[in-house]
């Protein structure tokens, strides 16, 4: 079957990728996966929690999920505006502003705290902001140029970590003894307590480069199997390579982004949008979408009202109202906490439900 996709027709799978990841991120905003854990336990509820170092869950896929599914829709957005006589620079100026607006309220969302005021580049919304504008920089570059610059950013990681020697940070895989450690240091005058660097957003540009790339693959016209094959084959060369890695020589570390934790992330995200594009786009099976779909059109909004309103006061809110409740009724607490969390979860599906039904889209 051969299938040329146009430039202003959109992928369900595009749309689904992205609203599971939202909806996995609202729950996790909501403390379903935390409370899960505390009354479950297991391998199973594990997974949804960060790795402390070294090794890889899978919530460590979700931010660079978010990344990758980012540049895959940065492809068909571009292709289209310039579909439409949009000139480069016009495109430019859009790009920046958006990137702008990313980092704005990717600061302003650990901004404002109750000691006062704060200043982190640690959250996803920063990092998307650089790589983002980095991808689309280099957008019309060939495959191949696009492929080597990111191998060259993976590069320049390992180099930095391992050959900069700064006293006091010249351990490149030893937490708070490391080289994205000493930049945070400059750049924010503190280092964060979970590991987690500002320079990270270097060797994630990967992430949305290769997303783009994906992209481009999947616009291209040749027969959806070979799209799908494809995909595939550099998802398991980017695991294989990854997790060799990993055995040898660079351990793979989420909290540092380490370039065998990025290509092995990279080739868990290539997988998933051969999976999605094949089961939903090929074969054609596009029921039950919408759950996903909807929370998936309005992204931006439901994130930032989940990270800034929600932990701040609807989660305490709702809690308050939904415990009161049941504790008359004498339900027990772990149940109490499970149905407060998918009360909480699903008043935010509510709302993005309703801004679908309006038509009501939040863009950067």
């Amino acid at each position: 079957m051969t299938e040329i996709q146009q430039p202003g027709q959109r992928l369900l799978s595009l749309d689904f990728f992205r609203g599971a990841i939202m909806v996995l991120l609202a729950l996790e905003a909501a403390g379903f996966y935390e409370i899960m854990y505390e009354t479950q336990g297991g391998w199973f509820w594990q997974q949804f929690f960060h790795h402390p170092w070294n090794g890889l869950r899978f919530w460590d896929l979700i931010q660079p999920g978010f990344m990758f599914i980012a540049g895959t829709a940065m492809a068909f957005s571009l292709t289209k505006q310039w579909s439409q006589g949009k000139s480069w620079n016009e495109t430019f100026v859009k790009m920046l502003k958006r990137c702008g607006w990313l980092f704005f309220w990717g600061v302003l969302n650990y901004a404002v705290r109750r000691d006062g005021l704060s200043f982190e580049l640690w959250n996803v919304l920063t990092q998307l902001s650089f790589t983002l504008l980095v991808a689309f920089l280099i957008f019309n570059w060939s495959f191949y140029a696009q492929f080597a610059f990111s191998i060259g950013l993976l590069v320049l990681t390992e180099v930095l970590y391992r050959f900069t020697n700064v006293p006091g940070f010249d351990q490149p895989f030893t937490d708070q003894h490391n080289f994205g450690n000493y930049v945070d240091l400059i750049l924010m005058n503190k280092i964060n307590g979970g590991g987690w660097v500002a320079i990270n957003c270097i060797p994630t540009a990967a992430h949305t480069i290769w997303g783009a790339l994906a992209g481009k693959l999947l616009m291209r016209e040749v027969d959806a199997s070979v799209k799908v094959k494809m995909l595939i084959g550099f998802g398991l060369a980017g695991l294989a390579i990854g997790y060799a890695m990993d055995w040898t020589i660079t351990p793979i570390i989420k909290r540092i982004a380490t370039s065998s934790f990025t290509i092995a992330s990279g080739g868990w995200c290539l997988l998933a949008l051969a999976v999605c594009y094949w089961w939903i786009d090929v074969r054609d099976h596009k029921k039950y979408l919408s759950f996903f779909t909807i929370v998936g059109m309005n992204p931006i909004f439901i994130y930032l009202f989940f990270e800034i309103v929600g932990h701040r006061w609807f989660n305490g809110y709702v809690g308050a109202i939904t415990n009161g409740l049941m504790s008359m009724i004498n339900t027990p607490e772990y149940l109490m906490l499970i149905i407060t969390s998918l009360v909480i979860f699903g008043l935010e599906w509510g709302m993005c439900y309703f801004l679908y039904r309006k038509r009501i889209f939040f863009k950067l």
